[in-house]
C-alpha cells in the first residue's frame, strides 16, 4: 500500500473538514429536515458525492432527488434545492439555481467560494475550504490533482451530516435497510 500517500490525503481532508463551521451544518440540517422535498445538484466528481448524499437522505425517509434523473420532480416554494460547486461558478449549475430561485425554492450551497455567483444566490453556504478550478485556498497545496480534495472532502462531510441527521430523526441502520432498495 501507499502508505505514505495516505496519510497525505487524511492529512489534507482533516485540514479542510476543521475548518468547516459548526453553525453553518446546523442551518443545513434544518433546511433540509424542514423541506417538503430536496432536489440535489453537483457537476462531474462533485456530482458523484452528491448523488451518494441525495440516496441516503432517501433512505432516511426524506423525499431526495437528483437532477437529471427521469424522475425528479418540479421545486417550489418549501422544497430545498441542495447544491455542491467548488467554484460556485459552473455554468449549468448556476442555471439552474436560477431556475430553482425562480420557482421559489430555497437553495442550499456547499462551496469554498462564498462570493461566487451561486453563493449571492443561495439562502444557505456552507463553506469547505479546499482547492476549488477557479480558487485557491491560502496555506494550503494539495498534493492530489485537480480537486480531488475538495471531492473526497464533501463525501466525507456528506457522510458526517447523515450521521447527524440520524440522530436528529431518530433513524439506525436497520430502519435505513428498510428503505434501500430491494430490486439489486
Amino acid at each position: 500500500m501507499a502508505k505514505k500517500q495516505v496519510e497525505a490525503i487524511l492529512e489534507e481532508i482533516r485540514t479542510v473538514l476543521s475548518k468547516v463551521d459548526d453553525s453553518e451544518i446546523d442551518k443545513l440540517l434544518s433546511a433540509i429536515t424542514e423541506a417538503k422535498k430536496v432536489v440535489s445538484v453537483g457537476a462531474g466528481r462533485v456530482g458523484m458525492a452528491v448523488r451518494g448524499f441525495a440516496m441516503r437522505l432517501g433512505h432516511l425517509g426524506l423525499a431526495s432527488h437528483m437532477v437529471g434523473d427521469a424522475t425528479v420532480p418540479s421545486v417550489a416554494h418549501g422544497d430545498l434545492l441542495f447544491v455542491a460547486s467548488g467554484s460556485g461558478e459552473t455554468e449549468t449549475i448556476y442555471q439552474i439555481v436560477n431556475i430553482a430561485k425562480k420557482n421559489g425554492a430555497g437553495v442550499a450551497l456547499i462551496t469554498g467560494n462564498p462570493q461566487s455567483r451561486m453563493g449571492e444566490l443561495a439562502d444557505i453556504i456552507v463553506k469547505v475550504s479546499a482547492p476549488s478550478k477557479v480558487k485557491a485556498v491560502e496555506g494550503l497545496k494539495s498534493v492530489q490533482p485537480m480537486t480531488t480534495l475538495n471531492e473526497q472532502s464533501l463525501g466525507i462531510l456528506f457522510d458526517a451530516i447523515v450521521l447527524r441527521l440520524m440522530e436528529e430523526m431518530g433513524e439506525t441502520h436497520e430502519t435505513m435497510w428498510a428503505r434501500h432498495s430491494n430490486l439489486e
